[in-house]
């Protein structure tokens, strides 16, 4: 521990003699930082935390073999009903997407 603070002085006196380099180091700690944050938030939020709703661990998804008209609706169904049922109190259990 001794050793720490002549190391730490040191390394301050050399930031402050190149500030170019020290406001790179910086941009690039703070993007790195913000970055891993915002990624982080959206996946816990889209993910991790759980359904605000009662037995949300008894939802089902029906797929159908059509090829890509599937894989389409399924995005829609994603962006249509599952981001804004999240923020919803209350959901219709009766609610379905039908493909034929």
């Amino acid at each position: 521990m001794s050793k720490l603070w002549p190391n730490v002085r040191f390394s301050l006196r050399m930031l402050g003699k190149n500030p170019g380099f020290t406001a790179v180091a910086v941009l690039t700690l703070a993007l790195g930082i913000g970055a891993n944050t915002a990624i982080f938030s959206v996946v816990y939020a889209a993910l991790l935390s759980p359904l605000p709703y009662p037995n949300s661990d008894q939802l089902v998804l029906v797929w159908s073999k059509i090829g890509a008209v599937a894989v389409v609706l399924l995005v829609a169904a994603i962006l249509a009903c599952y981001l804004p049922a999240r923020r919803a109190t209350r959901i219709d259990p009766m609610a379905a997407l039908r493909c034929e």
